[in-house]
């Protein structure tokens, strides 16, 4: 089916929904590598006026990908709630982006329609709207989430510590841990991307990372961010999985070229459950997602990587996850350019997982030779932590010096706590005040903490 708007006696028409949902898109270099960016912002802003008409049932009945072809469209189809739908069936994209916008529409509203919305309505709406509505939108979505704390609560900002290392050294890992501790940080987890993919040092790894957190008794969750079928590996052996992490991507194509199904995912979900670890809650799944993956993989299917990102939050959300992060900036410039297309996609992604139900975070970053600075990470920062995202990273200096890359650090997590008045997970924030680093407004104490703290480092720190 063709789309067509009119204007001035002149008609342009779009072939169908996969390309106008490309067309419309905010220019980002992906999909110009691609081929199916609009070819100057005069098409762009025709394709967004024949976007606003489309009514939101047609998303129902025009699959991008068919039925038949993609696992991920068949889960979208397949758990489709009509019923959260009826609220909103009746509307058009356009009339779907002021329904947001309205006052009326609440934090109950949307967490009540979200089983009715489906990854492509979610991108198509984000298309027609600018910064400021993709901010004001998300705000109205809070999604709550628990393990050994809880995640997403409202005035909340969590960090995931980051302490990596390019040869997985212990010691090195441990004392990052320690100084993100020092400095507020690791509410969300304490979460590890291992330099070696081997069982052995996945293991090792798990085993010291969990009883540096019994030994300070840190209510927190840890997480080796390993390949799903190693973690599984892992956890028959009897290592201390606390999260099962995984990337995974919108298409079937793309989730085949990361190794993972949605029967495997699965399998690790009831694996991890059965640990039964959690103490407050069970969500016990992490996923990482990022604009550009399904094209750099080949496994687009055509479809705009805004779209194709949203598409993967429908393979998260059928798995209850604890995190869900967008590596906003991570993959490159040939995807996000520049400082503006990476802040816009934080933006759309941070929306768009928010607005299906998921515990959205962003790792606000970019890569050394994109045409971007730690200023646009403030700038994206900031917008973020405004809009209520559930989580950032905690990343020592900014520099992660083994997936050399930039992205945020424990004293931008600081800034943005003290600018917005964010606290971290109460539970945390509980722990803090115990044990001498922050006082019970969680403002950091300065005041020796790291003395009760070093002597039960030793074993770790040499």
């Amino acid at each position: 089916m063709a789309y067509s708007v009119t204007i001035g006696g002149c008609t342009r028409s779009f072939g169908d929904l996969k390309i106008l949902l490309a067309k419309a898109t905010p220019a980002r270099s992906g999909d110009a590598l691609a081929g199916i960016a609009a070819e100057n912002e005069e098409e762009r802003a025709l394709a967004k006026m024949a976007l606003a008409e489309v009514p939101l049932v047609r998303f129902l009945e025009e699959l991008l990908i068919p039925y038949e072809q993609d696992e991920v469209t068949r889960l979208i189809v397949d758990t489709h709630d009509a019923q959260a739908f009826a609220a909103i069936r009746g509307l058009t994209v356009g009339e779907f982006r002021e329904w947001l916008l309205d006052p009326a529409t609440d934090i109950e509203t949307m967490t009540r329609i979200a089983p009715g919305i489906t990854p492509e309505m979610a991108a198509a709406v984000s298309k027609l709207m600018r910064n400021q509505d993709l901010i004001l939108a998300a705000q109205k979505c809070r999604v709550v989430t628990r393990f050994r704390n809880t995640l997403g609560l409202p005035g909340r900002l969590s960090v995931r510590l980051q302490p990596n290392h390019p040869t997985d050294d212990v010691r090195g890992i441990a004392a990052s841990m320690l100084e993100g501790l020092l400095y507020g940080c690791g509410d969300a987890v304490i979460g590890v991307n291992p330099a070696s993919d081997s069982l052995q040092a996945v293991t090792r790894l798990l085993e010291m990372m969990n009883a540096f957190r019994e030994r300070y008794d840190v209510p927190t969750q840890t997480c080796v961010l390993a390949h799903v079928t190693n973690t599984l590996r892992a956890m028959e052996r009897g290592a201390p999985v606390d999260l099962v992490f995984q990337s995974i991507g919108g298409t079937e194509k793309t989730n085949r070229s990361f190794g993972v199904s949605r029967k495997l995912l699965e399998e690790a979900r009831a694996a991890a459950l059965e640990l039964k670890r959690g103490t407050v809650g069970d969500n016990v799944m992490y996923f990482e997602t990022g604009q550009g993956s399904a094209l750099s993989a080949g496994a687009h299917e055509g479809v705009d990587q805004q779209t194709c990102e949203a598409r993967a939050y429908a393979v998260a959300r059928h798995l209850k996850p604890l995190l869900v992060n967008s590596v906003v900036g991570f993959i490159g410039p040939e995807y996000l350019l520049d400082g503006k297309q990476i802040i816009r996609a934080g933006l759309e992604d941070h929306f768009c997982g928010k607005l299906l139900g998921l515990p959205m975070g962003c790792d606000v970053c970019y890569t050394n030779h994109a045409e971007a600075d730690q200023d646009d990470m403030d700038t994206l920062l900031t917008l973020l932590a405004v809009a209520g995202v559930n989580f950032v990273m905690g990343v020592p200096g900014a520099d992660d010096v083994m997936l050399n890359y930039q992205s945020t650090s424990f004293h931008d997590a600081l800034y943005a706590r003290s600018a917005l008045g964010l606290r971290r997970a109460p539970e945390f924030e509980a722990w803090l005040e115990r044990v001498g680093i922050a006082d019970s407004r969680g403002d950091l104490l300065g005041t020796g903490a790291e003395r009760k703290l070093l002597p039960g480092a030793s074993e770790w720190l040499g």
